[in-house]
């Protein structure tokens, strides 16, 4: 009776792990922050896999790499972040490399945002959705035809310009206008940069991260240097339906948020096929204009609606050769960007 109660309990404990590895090849663990897909590519993906999407969020970039670390990259299947994060993902040995004979639309790809600084071999990535800092402007208000960064400084605006809080990206831009790279390592640039910078200082209403589209769109400024995302929250807006969205003609100055399938994820094919499915046309086009990130996806383009597509998808006459990420630099570099930030926001008040 023993002998059979054994052969039992084995057999169950069997079926058992059948099944559970059954489910676990039926699952898929995206990790990312929340609100990254509409509710429906999620669940056409499920209908027409079968797999169920268990979808987890993060509040920072570097919470995620604390997690992966902890975990060695086991507890996901597919994780999106940030460029600069990444670099130190890969660096790290957490993300495996990609099986490109496993994603057909790999070809959708925008070459623009392909062989970055994190993944120049585009190993182990594939871009989803980059931001793009724009200028919006209310051309009912706005004499000045803008077309750059340039265009800020024009003595007409004085009083009535917004521009987003963060140092590197605001002196970054700055750099590109003067004909140097975002990330110069070269403290004369740099400071060159700063002193061209405070000559913006009267015409600066605000210096402000976050809803700075609102602020625009109530008239308290009439022209900003805005984020991707706040571009989309004003372009979409009623009353904003009328302003004007600007590319710099100087450069861009943009970050990409990246896929990649961590090193000891459990389902890793699962993984490639979502991967393969947000990098359909149709597909990318229903994401890029919920999160209102600036197309990574070429076929996607095309069924961007026209309403949106000036600012979610790159004009075909853009130079997009000189296009920069932010990338980290040196201390003293770094040290040299905070002491010029701290002068301009001086200057402002």
């Amino acid at each position: 009776m023993k002998r059979i109660v054994s052969i039992l309990l084995c057999l169950t404990f069997l079926f058992s792990f059948a099944a559970c590895g059954k489910s676990a090849e039926k699952e898929l663990v995206i990790y990312t922050w929340a609100g990254m897909f509409p509710d429906e590519v999620i669940d056409n993906f499920e209908k027409e896999t079968g797999i169920t999407v268990i979808y987890q969020n993060f509040d920072t970039d570097e919470n995620m790499l604390m997690t992966l670390e902890t975990t060695k990259g086991s507890d996901y299947d597919l994780v999106i972040a940030d460029d600069y994060i990444i670099e130190q993902v890969i660096s790290e040995g957490l993300a495996q490399k990609l099986d490109k004979t496993k994603i057909s639309n790999y070809e959708n790809i925008n070459p623009t945002f392909m062989g970055q600084f994190y993944d120049k071999d585009d190993a182990y990535t594939v871009p989803y959705g980059a931001g793009i800092m724009q200028i919006a402007y209310n051309p009912d208000k706005v004499n000045v035809d803008i077309k750059g960064y340039k265009d800020l400084f024009d003595k007409s605006l004085e009083g009535r310009v917004g521009v987003v809080g963060n140092n590197r990206v605001v002196t970054g831009l700055i750099l590109k206008m003067l004909g140097y790279s975002m990330n110069t390592e070269n403290e004369n640039e740099i400071r060159e940069a700063g002193t061209k910078l405070k000559e913006l200082a009267p015409n600066i209403n605000l210096i402000k991260d976050e809803y700075l589209n609102e602020d625009l769109l109530a008239g308290t400024i009439d022209v900003a240097l805005v984020y991707q995302s706040q571009a989309t929250l004003t372009a979409t807006d009623e009353k904003g339906s009328n302003f004007k969205f600007v590319m710099p003609e100087e450069g861009l100055g943009f970050g990409v948020m990246g896929m990649f399938v961590p090193s000891n994820a459990k389902n890793s094919d699962a993984a490639h096929k979502f991967i393969d499915y947000i990098l359909d046309g149709e597909v990318g086009a229903s994401c890029f204009s919920w999160m209102g990130y600036c197309s990574t996806n070429s076929a996607a383009d095309k069924y961007i609606d026209d309403s949106l597509k000036s600012f979610l998808t790159l004009p075909e006459n853009l130079n997009t050769e000189n296009a920069e990420i932010v990338q980290n630099i040196s201390a003293d570099a770094a040290d040299v960007h905070e002491e010029i930030w701290n002068e301009f926001v001086k200057s402002c008040n």
